[in-house]
């Protein structure tokens, strides 16, 4: 099945105090230029993307990017034993003050100590780069394969209109054969009572060489290789559509190779059915390659 070189695909995930969201597009290009953005704190990472991403992408302008965001602070509360510990010392030489010069104090409470400064705190969290580097690089499996699975249905869409364009072509070079044929027999006739005339008022030249300049006029009208050459085309152009794998540039230089034969049959026409058709050929072999320019 043929991919189309555009598609998009877009994921998001979590990790700890991690949050990110991918982005995956791409247009036709004649190459692979892939542009990746990243957070270049996260190690091997993009290394990693980019070798998953050449294996399995042929052709196109391809941007990744990648955004991460750390939640500040994400730590559970804990008790700060050290302050704690001055916290619960100093109040206990209060108390003794307090009761050396017979002042009575409330008892202290487990929630006025807690307010206390420096006693209860949230813990930092570590941050595990390659954890996460790890994490994203398996998530980023998924954004390939949701990005494959758009550019193979673009794919399938493309080759019902190429399958359906190469059938033209082939119809229109049918239709050139039977013109050719008709062409062929009025040519004979026309030439057969011109080249009377022609024998009739000339002196002094050598049969062979009329027989010679017959045989280059022939020659030149004669479109029986363009039409073979056209209906080679077709079929290799069907035998890439059922084949697996990158296409496009294959597709490209045929296309080259159908204009080449349609433009040459319009100059051998001669014929104004012939022209018409070399005419219908160069048009649908236009719009092919327009879609070809699409398939990676």
């Amino acid at each position: 099945m043929i991919r189309s070189m555009t598609g998009f695909a877009t994921k998001a995930g979590a990790l700890g105090p991690h949050s990110w969201s991918w982005e995956l597009r791409a247009v036709n290009g004649k190459g692979l230029d892939l542009r990746i953005r990243v957070p270049d704190w996260i190690p091997g990472l993009e290394a990693g993307l980019r070798k998953a991403a050449v294996a399995d992408i042929a052709r196109g302008n391809v941007t990744l990017g990648l955004r991460v965001v750390r939640e500040e602070g994400g730590g559970a509360l804990a008790v700060n034993e050290t302050q704690l510990a001055s916290v619960l010392e100093a109040l206990g030489r209060i108390e003794m003050a307090a009761m050396d010069a017979g002042v009575s104090l409330a008892p202290s409470k487990a929630t006025d100590i807690v307010t206390m400064r420096g006693v209860l705190e949230q813990a930092v969290l570590e941050d595990n780069n390659e954890e996460l580097s790890s994490a994203l690089l398996a998530e980023f499996t998924e954004v390939l394969r949701a990005f494959n699975t758009m550019r193979s249905a673009e794919g399938a869409a493309l080759e019902t209109v190429m399958r359906d364009q190469l059938d033209q072509i082939e119809a229109l070079t049918d239709e050139a054969v039977t013109l050719a044929q008709a062409r062929s027999i009025e040519s004979a006739a026309a030439l057969k009572r011109n080249l009377g005339r022609v024998m009739d008022n000339i002196e002094g030249i050598e049969p062979d060489r009329i027989a010679a300049e017959l045989a280059m006029i022939a020659v030149k009208a004669d479109i029986t290789e363009e039409i073979d050459r056209l209906g080679a085309h077709v079929v290799a152009a069907r035998a890439l559509l059922d084949a697996d794998g990158p296409i496009g540039r294959k597709l490209d230089f045929l296309m080259q190779e159908f204009n080449r034969e349609a433009n040459t049959l319009c100059a051998k026409a001669q014929n104004s059915g012939l022209t018409r058709v070399g005419l219908a050929l160069k048009a649908v072999i236009d719009q092919l390659r327009e879609q070809v320019q699409n398939v990676e």
